[in-house]
């Protein structure tokens, strides 16, 4: 990690699971309240998550017990041998198990929220609240030819021989927004850095397949949505409609936002998620805007 994210790192741990180890990081938070896990996207790990498992400077998600996994074949989480969305979903699940937590709020960005809400859908009974940040309900739209011009833009460089740290500094400014801070910006590089070209592939090609348009209605847990006003690979626009269509939603939007929210404002985000968590139980569709005073 480089001079510009010198952050005190909480130790990352090993789960042992039924079908491999997963990699994480703990709050130290000795609460009682609903732990929170939290699922990475396909170019970060679980440091994407540092300012909401809080730390000497940080406050973080308040006191509350934040885990945030690292996907398989990420960090030192074991490689999975057939990657589809089911057995990520089933992988999160078995994390709780060996964790020991029946229920918990789950996070997720971009592809973490999709692997959120199929974990949510095939086992809603483990689900308290459902925080979706930066993602959407299905990939790219019904054209085929997205999904491949997408596929093709990001493995091509690997391809020709350049490499993860190669591509994160490219890939990594394009999708944060202009008030993102150095801090978090390099963190956001050295995660994507430090991934495994394999597993970097194998993600890609799972992301492309992700599609639970017509399963939103099962999702009756409440939600919370935030997107970034800047975000163009989760626009605003499509998570608010994907709120409006859930039984039991919030939208919030964070101005000056790009993809990756809740590192580029993190206060704003963990002031929705807190405000969301204490009050799960009493939420009806509402619309927020959030931004600097």
């Amino acid at each position: 990690m480089t001079s510009a994210t010198k952050t005190k790192m909480l130790p990352r741990q090993i789960a042992v699971c039924r079908s491999g180890t997963i990699a994480y990081r703990e709050s130290e938070s000795t609460a009682t309240a609903m732990p929170v896990i939290c699922l990475h996207g396909v170019g970060g790990d679980d440091t994407s998550f540092v300012d909401q498992m809080g730390g000497p400077f940080l406050e973080g998600l308040g006191d509350r017990r934040v885990i945030a996994w690292n996907m398989p074949g990420y960090a030192q989480s074991s490689p999975m041998k057939n990657m589809n969305f089911a057995n990520l979903a089933t992988m999160v699940a078995e994390l709780m198990d060996t964790l020991k937590i029946k229920h918990a709020h789950l996070v997720g960005q971009s592809i973490g929220g999709m692997i959120a809400q199929e974990v949510a859908i095939q086992t809603p009974d483990r689900v308290a609240g459902l925080s979706l940040i930066a993602t959407v309900p299905a990939f790219g739209g019904l054209d085929e030819t997205f999904k491949t011009v997408f596929l093709k833009t990001r493995l091509d460089p690997l391809d020709a021989g350049a490499t993860m740290a190669e591509l994160a500094q490219e890939a990594i400014p394009e999708i944060m927004g202009p008030h993102a801070s150095r801090r978090s910006r390099q963190m956001a590089v050295d995660a994507m850095a430090s991934i495994d070209p394999v597993a970097y592939r194998q993600v890609l090609k799972c992301l492309v397949t992700f599609n639970r348009r017509a399963d939103q209605h099962q999702l009756t847990m409440p939600c919370c949505l935030i997107a970034g006003d800047l975000d163009d690979n989760s626009p605003a626009r499509v998570m608010r409609k994907m709120a409006e269509k859930l039984p039991n939603a919030e939208f919030h939007i964070i101005e000056s936002a790009g993809h990756l929210v809740n590192s580029e404002k993190p206060d704003l985000v963990n002031s929705v998620l807190c405000d969301f968590f204490d009050q799960v139980k009493n939420y009806s569709y509402k619309v927020d805007v959030a931004g600097d005073k």
